[in-house]
């Protein structure tokens, strides 16, 4: 469970760079008059003309990725030794959950539709189901019954 945890951090930080060409993948396939689609087209003409004009706006979102990559690295001591590196368990939790408190709070003050801000937090619940599974597994194991 650690390391799909490690790998979902990951994944989700190199998404974080190619947007351009996920948005002109995923909008092509979606209608304008769909909420969802309405919303992805207009997020993907803002991207493509940011692209194009400042580029340099998009460094954050490189360091969005490194920030994923780097804590999914702080992760892989308890991969090696869950028991002596429990506490990362807790502090995955910890950040799952702020996940979700971010999304709520910080998405009104940028426009981002309350459905797209459910997305957002579903990153912290699927984050935190194999955190909670292998926090439970090492628990079983600590106490004699696993």
């Amino acid at each position: 469970m650690t390391a799909i945890f490690i790998v979902g951090l990951v994944l989700s930080g190199l998404t974080a760079m190619p947007l351009q060409t996920q948005l002109d993948l995923v909008s092509a396939h979606l209608s304008h008059d769909s909420s969802l689609g309405s919303w992805l087209w207009r997020v993907r003409d803002a991207v493509a003309q940011i692209n194009r004009d400042a580029p340099f706006i998009f460094y954050g979102d490189d360091w969005l990725a490194f920030g994923h990559i780097a804590i999914a690295g702080a992760f892989v001591p308890a991969l090696r030794d869950p028991v002596k590196h429990r506490w990362l368990y807790d502090y995955g939790l910890i950040l799952c959950a702020g996940v979700i408190v971010w999304a709520m709070c910080v998405g009104p003050f940028r426009g981002i539709p309350w459905g797209w801000r459910l997305i957002d937090c579903s990153f912290g619940v699927f984050g935190a189901v194999p955190l909670m599974i292998a926090k439970r597994s090492l628990s079983r194991v600590l106490t004699g019954e696993g």
